[in-house]
């Protein structure tokens, strides 16, 4: 376990570049070959779009590594964290720390990201996109962005967790991202997929254009926290229409205006506002 945990400690940047280069070309691949829903869009025109966001959400884990860093080490040397009061075998360990990146740093946030107004409007972005694919996975505004980290931190701290912990983490949350984002159609093995972990279709109902579906699935890996606290669906697929029902679909591929819609209060965010 200790070799398998060094092995994410120490892999080089270049090598988790190439993840998420893999990760994203695997599933574009995938797409073409057993789609979902027929997109009548330019899928390079598209991509492009969401990877400038990609693009900022590399510049600002430049600025989050650092801090990370900062964090680990203080974790390093005080025995601060609820991963320090008991003596349990790695393996363990290391299954609770999963378990609570993805319940608070992932499903947690993205609940508030619904439920608090000031937070919904930095989370259109994501939910804008009216060709849902792959790459839609990498469409995150800054500050979004920027508050699912800073719940990782606080994650961090809470448990007291290895470094080696968290990247093992970020590589699993880069694959299911991508992987419950793509355009892909898994047949009945979806459903069965759905009753541990978060699979394409399931995620596909959270970015259907209108609530209540848009309020559901919000899980990245695990489906059981959205079975726990009542906000799983799984419906027919053929029902979900991509973007949202407040925003104009023809801004979909305008970067700039994507990025003013949190201040724009020409956007009125119904139920929320």
């Amino acid at each position: 376990m200790n070799s398998f945990l060094s092995f994410f400690e120490e892999m080089p940047l270049w090598m988790r570049l190439l993840w998420v280069v893999g990760v994203l070309a695997v599933f574009w691949i995938l797409e073409g070959n057993y789609t979902l829903v027929q997109l009548h869009y330019k899928k390079w025109r598209h991509a492009g779009v969401n990877f400038m966001f990609l693009l900022f959400t590399m510049a600002i884990n430049v600025g989050f590594g650092v801090l990370t860093l900062g964090v680990f080490y203080w974790v390093e040397t005080s025995p601060f964290g609820l991963l320090h009061l008991v003596d349990l075998p790695i393996w363990l360990e290391l299954i609770l720390a999963l378990l609570a990146l993805d319940f608070i740093a992932q499903y947690g946030v993205h609940y508030l990201l619904h439920k608090v107004q000031w937070m919904w409007r930095l989370h259109l972005i994501h939910h804008s996109d009216t060709k849902v694919d792959v790459t839609t996975g990498t469409r995150h505004h800054p500050f979004d962005f920027i508050l699912r980290e800073t719940f990782a931190l606080f994650v961090i701290l809470l448990m007291g967790m290895p470094i080696a912990f968290y990247l093992l983490y970020r590589i699993l949350s880069v694959f299911f991202t991508y992987f419950t984002h793509a355009n892909i159609q898994l047949g009945k093995i979806d459903k069965y997929i759905s009753y541990v972990f978060v699979s394409p279709n399931m995620h596909k109902f959270h970015h259907h254009r209108q609530m209540p579906w848009t309020d559901t699935n919000y899980g990245n890996m695990f489906s059981f926290w959205d079975r726990i606290f009542g906000t799983f669906l799984y419906e027919d697929t053929s029902k979900i229409r991509y973007g949202l029902d407040i925003l104009d679909d023809s801004t979909d591929e305008n970067l700039l205006y994507q990025l003013k819609i949190p201040f724009d209060k020409a956007v009125k965010t119904i139920g929320r506002d």
